[in-house]
């Protein structure tokens, strides 16, 4: 667990970047891997940059104005200080699937085929995305109240803000669920489904272990019902996305 994992020169090489940078390498692959054979392969490139550009500015605004208000309200010349630190990962997928949808509706292409072909390739970048987290010591649990749990170094948000006590492993155990996803999604591959009944599976099944995994969450601001930013947007996308997948049930039905 290293925040900095080595130094050239004046230049340091962060683990969260290094391992944020595989983890979309890795979910561009499996895209590409998931789409052979399909029109959607070659769009894959072209819509790279633009889901990337959405998701910083996605990742940005919900931690800025969902996550961390009550802060940056009172620093506002920080909102736009990306190189302080401060994503969440909520936004960068509302982000990039918003500028994902707008690209391929300009290419006239269908949003919900393209995003039940590569559902299980985000979900693995998510898995992997999520040990950056652990090697940075952000996105760390609350006090295990025992001898159980992660204990975080020095030089971490974790230990600045709980010093050395056991946290729940929210992070890693967020990671797990994702990879659990990930291999229903990649079971229900060959299933003949309605359109758009894989990224919706995705979303509910995602949100709904973030949602119960919050409740461990020691580095969030709790709102009505003592819920996180995270649990509320969890809610949302799960409410969201199970009234499209009843409409979308029916649809094909009729």
């Amino acid at each position: 667990m290293r925040v900095i994992l080595f130094t050239i020169g004046d230049f340091s090489i962060r683990s969260y970047g290094l391992i944020v940078a595989l983890a979309v390498l890795l979910a561009i692959g499996a895209a590409l891997f998931l789409a052979r054979g399909t029109p959607y392969q070659k769009h894959i490139p072209n819509i790279i940059p633009y889901a990337l550009f959405g998701a910083i500015i996605g990742a940005r605004f919900w931690h800025v104005f969902f996550f961390q208000w009550s802060y940056y309200s009172k620093n506002l010349s920080e909102i736009f200080a990306f190189w302080n630190g401060g994503i969440a990962i909520q936004g960068a997928l509302v982000g990039g699937f918003i500028t994902a949808a707008i690209y391929l509706r300009i290419h006239r292409i269908s949003f919900w085929e393209f995003a039940d072909t590569v559902a299980p390739a985000i979900i693995l970048g998510q898995a992997v995305g999520r040990i950056a987290c652990f090697l940075n010591g952000d996105a760390f649990g609350s006090p295990t109240g025992s001898n159980f749990g992660i204990v975080y170094p020095e030089g971490t948000m974790a230990y600045d803000e709980y010093g050395s006590q056991p946290l729940w492993p929210a992070e890693v155990w967020e990671g797990q669920w994702d990879l659990i996803v990930f291999a229903l999604l990649i079971s229900l591959k060959n299933k003949q489904l309605p359109n758009g009944l894989m990224f919706l599976t995705y979303n509910i099944l995602y949100a709904l272990g973030r949602f119960m995994l919050e409740f461990l969450r020691g580095d969030s601001s709790r709102y009505m019902l003592n819920w996180t930013a995270g649990q509320w947007t969890s809610i949302a996308v799960i409410l969201i996305s199970a009234g499209l997948m009843m409409f979308f049930f029916i649809r094909n039905k009729r």
